[in-house]
C-alpha cells in the first residue's frame, strides 16, 4: 500500500469517526451533539435510546455500506462497466419486485425465508440483464439495459401495491429504502452473512485483480475466468440481497465507494475491499444524517437521499468520459414488409374506429348496446361529457406519446430511447406532485401546469449540462438516468412526507386518463396541429441524423442544431402527455418499433403508423383498465407496461447487434 492511499485511507477512517458520533447522536428524543454526549452517561433513558434504537441503526448502517460498496466494485470488475451496481443493473428493483409479490401472495414463505425472496428477485433481475447485453459489455448498453430492466419490475411492483394497498402499506418507507431498526435483530441477521462473505472476497480478491488484464491475459496466466467471474456475481448478488432484505433497495452507494477509493489511489481488489468497507459505511451514514436534518420529526427513506448524492456523481461521470465518447452509430434498422400501403393504413383506420366504438360503448359495468351508442351520446350528458373527451383525448395522448419516442429514437439513433430514458417523465412527476401538495385546494389544472414547467426546466437542465458535448447521445442518456433517480427520490421523500395523499398521486404516477374533458382535448388538439407539422417539414432532414454525425455535417445538415429541435419538440409532446394524464412508459418505446418492422426506417412513412399505434395502444389499455376489474379502474400506464413488458424483452435480446456508442 502506497503511503498517500494510506494517508487518505486513515483520514477517511477519522472522518468515520465523527460521522459516527454524530449520528448516533440524533433522534426525537435527543437535545444535541455535545449535550447529549454530557448526559448520555448518566441518563438512563438516553442510553436506553443510544443502546436499543440509535446503535443498531449506525451498525446496520455501517454493515450496509460495506456491501453495498463491495458488490459495486465487484460488479463492476465483472462486466468492465464504471456505472454497474446493483440499482443500475435493475437488482434492486427485482428484489424488491419479489419482496412485494410474496407478501401479497405468499406472506407466510416471505416472513419465513426474507433472504432467499430477495435472492431470487436479485438473480432473476441480474439474469435478465446479462442475458439481453450478450457478449457485449459497453457501459451505455449496460446501464440502459439495467435501467429498462428496473422500469419493468417498477412498473409492475406499482401495480401490485394500487392493487392490494392494504397487503402492502408498511412497504413503502421500507421500499425506498430506510434504516430504521427498532431492535437488534436486522444486524444480528446481516452481520454474519456479510462479514462471511467480505472475507471469502478478502480471501479470492486476487483472482478478480487479473480481470483487470483482461480475459484473454488472465486466461493465458493459467486463471479460470469463468470460476472468478461466477464467484464474483455470487458474492455481489447475496451481498445486495442480504441489504435489501433488511434496510429495502439503497442505490448509488455502489457506483459511488469504488469510484472514490479509486481516485484514493488503490488498485488491488483486497485493498480495494478495505477501502470500500470504510467509504461505503462513511456514505451511507452520511445520507442518514442528512436525511434526519432534513425531517427531525418524521422518518425518510435514506435510499432518496443516497440517490441524490449520487445522481451529480454519475453526471460528473459521464462528462468526465465525453472525451473518449463521439456521437456515432448508425441508421436503425426495420423490414419493409407491406407492400401495398393504402390497404393496410385503411385496415389500422378500421380498427381505431372501431376501438373507438368500443370503448364508448362500455360504461364501467356492461356494455350498452351498440345500436344505442348515437342516442345515448345526444341525450346522455355523461357520455358526452366524461366518456367521449376520455376515450378521444387517450388515443391523441398516445399518439404524442409515439410520436415522442420516434424523434427520440432518432436523434440518439437509440431503439431503446425515451423521454422517460432521459429524465424528462420524471421531471415533470416531481413538479406535478409539488402542485399538488402545495396547492391541495386548487383546480387539479395546477398538477397540469407544474408538470409541464417541470418537463421543460428538466430538459433545459440535460440540455446545458450536455450542450459542450453537442448533445451526444451517450451522455444524454446517463445524465437522463442520473436526473430520473434524483427524480423518483424527490417523489419517495414527497410520498412520505405526505401519506394521506400517497393513493392519489401513485394512481397519476402511474398514468390514468380518469377525468379527462374536453378541455384537455382542445389543448392536445392544438399542440398536435402545432407540433406534428413541423416534424413532418424537417422529415428528410431527421432522417440523415439516424447516420453519423459526419456523415450529417458533410450532407450540408447542422448535426447539433437540428439535434436540440428534435430534443425539443420531443420534449413538449411528453410535457403535454404528463400534463394531461401522468407518466405513462412504454408506448414511446413500443410504437415506433412496431412500425418500423412494418414499413421500414424512413420517417415520412414512419411518422403517421407510428402516431396510429401509438393512439391505438393507449386505448386499448384505457379500456381495458375499464373492463377487467370494473367497476374499479386499473390505471392505463399499468395497463401499457403490462402489454409492453414481453414485447420489450424480446426487443432487448433482438437488438443485441445495435452497437450504441
Amino acid at each position: 500500500m502506497k503511503m498517500k492511499p494510506a494517508f487518505l485511507l486513515i483520514g477517511t477512517l477519522l472522518l468515520f469517526i465523527v460521522l459516527g458520533l454524530i449520528h448516533v447522536s440524533q433522534g426525537q428524543a435527543s437535545t444535541g451533539f455535545f449535550r447529549f454526549w454530557q448526559e448520555v452517561w448518566h441518563d438512563e433513558q438516553q442510553m436506553n435510546f443510544l443502546l436499543h434504537s440509535r446503535m443498531p441503526r449506525f451498525v446496520i448502517g455501517c454493515l450496509t455500506g460495506a456491501a453495498l460498496a463491495i458488490a459495486g466494485m465487484l460488479l463492476q470488475t465483472m462486466t468492465k462497466n464504471p456505472l454497474a451496481s446493483a440499482s443500475t443493473l435493475g437488482i434492486h428493483a427485482g428484489a424488491y419486485f419479489f419482496v412485494v409479490c410474496f407478501t401479497i401472495f405468499f406472506p407466510a414463505i416471505g416472513h419465513a425465508f426474507p433472504l432467499l425472496v430477495t435472492l431470487a428477485g436479485g438473480f432473476t433481475a441480474a439474469f435478465c440483464v446479462t442475458f439481453l447485453v450478450g457478449k457485449s459489455l459497453d457501459p451505455v448498453r449496460i446501464a440502459l439495459t439495467g435501467l429498462i430492466i428496473t422500469m419493468l419490475f417498477s412498473s409492475l411492483t406499482s401495480a401490485l401495491q394500487l392493487l392490494f394497498a392494504n397487503e402492502v402499506a408498511g412497504l413503502f418507507l421500507w421500499g425506498s429504502g430506510t434504516l430504521m431498526q427498532l431492535d437488534w435483530g436486522g444486524v444480528t441477521f446481516a452481520a454474519p452473512w456479510i462479514i462471511i462473505l467480505v472475507f471469502i472476497g478478502l480471501l479470492i480478491s486476487h483472482r478478480f485483480d487479473f480481470l483487470l488484464l483482461g480475459d484473454d491475459v488472465a486466461i493465458g496466466l493459467g486463471q479460470n475466468i469463468t470460476i472468478t467471474k461466477a464467484a464474483g456475481w455470487l458474492i455481489a448478488i447475496l451481498l445486495t440481497s442480504i441489504t435489501v432484505s433488511v434496510v429495502g433497495p439503497i442505490g448509488f452507494v455502489g457506483i459511488i465507494a469504488p469510484h472514490l477509493v479509486r481516485l484514493m489511489g488503490f488498485t488491488k481488489h483486497r485493498s480495494m475491499i478495505i477501502g470500500n468497507i470504510i467509504v461505503g459505511a462513511s456514505l451511507l451514514i452520511t445520507a442518514d444524517i442528512l436525511v434526519r436534518i432534513i425531517s427531525e420529526t418524521s422518518e425518510l427513506p435514506v435510499g432518496a437521499m443516497t440517490a441524490i448524492i449520487g445522481a451529480p456523481w454519475l453526471i460528473y461521470l459521464a462528462l468526465k468520459m465525453r472525451k473518449q465518447t463521439r456521437a456515432s452509430g448508425s441508421a436503425l434498422e426495420g423490414k419493409v414488409r407491406i407492400v401495398r400501403y393504402k390497404p393496410f393504413y385503411f385496415m389500422i383506420v378500421l380498427v381505431t374506429l372501431l376501438l373507438i366504438v368500443i370503448s364508448l360503448s362500455f360504461g364501467g359495468t356492461s356494455f350498452t348496446r351498440l345500436i344505442e351508442l348515437p342516442q345515448e351520446m345526444m341525450h346522455n350528458s355523461y357520455v358526452w361529457d366524461f366518456r367521449v373527451p376520455r376515450v378521444l383525448v387517450s388515443f391523441l395522448i398516445g399518439m404524442l406519446m409515439a410520436g415522442s419516442g420516434l424523434l427520440m429514437q432518432t436523434v440518439l439513433r437509440n431503439p431503446l430511447a425515451d423521454t422517460s430514458v432521459l429524465g424528462i417523465s420524471s421531471g415533470a412527476s416531481v413538479f406535478a406532485m409539488l402542485f399538488l401538495l402545495v396547492f391541495q385546494q386548487a383546480p387539479i389544472s395546477f398538477v397540469a401546469v407544474g408538470a409541464f414547467i417541470g418537463a421543460f426546466l428538466t430538459m433545459g437542465m440535460i440540455l446545458v449540462i450536455s450542450a459542450r458535448s453537442g448533445f451526444q447521445p451517450m451522455i444524454l442518456i446517463l445524465i437522463g438516468i442520473a436526473i430520473s433517480a434524483v427524480g423518483s427520490a424527490i417523489i419517495q421523500i414527497l410520498l412520505v412526507r405526505a401519506n394521506l395523499y400517497a393513493g392519489l398521486a401513485l394512481t397519476w404516477l402511474a398514468g390514468s386518463t380518469y377525468g379527462t374533458s374536453w378541455n384537455d382535448f382542445i389543448i392536445i388538439g392544438v399542440a398536435s396541429f402545432i407540433i406534428l407539422p413541423i416534424i413532418i417539414l424537417f422529415a428528410s432532414t431527421f432522417d440523415i441524423l439516424s447516420f453519423d454525425d459526419e456523415v450529417s455535417i458533410g450532407l450540408g445538415v447542422k448535426a447539433s442544431q437540428m439535434r436540440l429541435l428534435m430534443i425539443i419538440l420531443a420534449v413538449a409532446l411528453t410535457a403535454i402527455s404528463v400534463a394531461v394524464v401522468g407518466t405513462i412508459g412504454f408506448i414511446g418505446l413500443l410504437a415506433p418499433h412496431i412500425a418500423r418492422q412494418l414499413v421500414g426506417p424512413k420517417l415520412i412513412r414512419l411518422l403517421p403508423l407510428s402516431l396510429m399505434i401509438g393512439g391505438i395502444l393507449l386505448l386499448s389499455a384505457d379500456f381495458l383498465g375499464r373492463f377487467l376489474l370494473a367497476p374499479k379502474e386499473v390505471p392505463s400506464g399499468i395497463i401499457v407496461s403490462l402489454i409492453g413488458a414481453p414485447y420489450l424483452l424480446y426487443l432487448l435480446k433482438k437488438i443485441n447487434s445495435v452497437k450504441v456508442k
